[in-house]
């Protein structure tokens, strides 16, 4: 089951007719992470069902493909681009972070999936959040068979 995002204390213009969180994308943080303006407050969001390479915490070094990671998301997210986003079961992880899928809203790409099938993310699941983890993990193994992205290079 996949639940409609839904951001508290964010104002009536976070959601559309239907409930679902429309956002503009800020800035790309790394391949799996972003920052958003929804109902006029900026929210750091963690793409849900998936994980890309470190880019940018300072505790570890860049991984293999993190860069390239981060620059395929920059290039599917850039700043001004709106998105819409749609939640699991859960609404924020331990760090305060909006869990979501994003979709782009001007031809509906699912980016989540887009970035599994291009090579730049595996999947990750954290139950209960799994709506999409059949679709992602079937694309997850196309792009490792087929040697797109991170699967060739690292």
């Amino acid at each position: 089951m996949v639940l409609v995002l839904v951001v508290v204390g964010c104002g009536g213009g976070d959601t559309d007719a239907t409930g679902t969180g429309r956002a503009e994308v800020r800035r790309v943080v790394d391949g799996d992470t972003i920052e958003v303006r929804i109902g006029g407050v900026d929210e750091t969001v963690r793409l849900l069902g998936i994980d890309t390479p470190e880019s940018v915490d300072p505790r570890s070094p860049v991984e293999c493909f993190g860069r390239e990671a981060s620059q395929h998301t920059a290039s599917l997210l850039p700043p001004g681009t709106e998105v819409r986003l749609v939640r699991d079961v859960e609404a924020r992880d331990r760090y305060d972070r909006l869990l979501a899928y994003v979709y782009r809203s001007d031809d509906g790409t699912f980016v989540n999936l887009a970035l599994v099938r291009d090579g730049f993310a595996a999947v990750l699941t954290y139950p209960p959040n799994i709506a999409h983890a059949d679709e992602l993990t079937a694309a997850a193994a196309q792009a490792r068979h087929d040697g797109r992205g991170l699967w060739s290079a690292c």
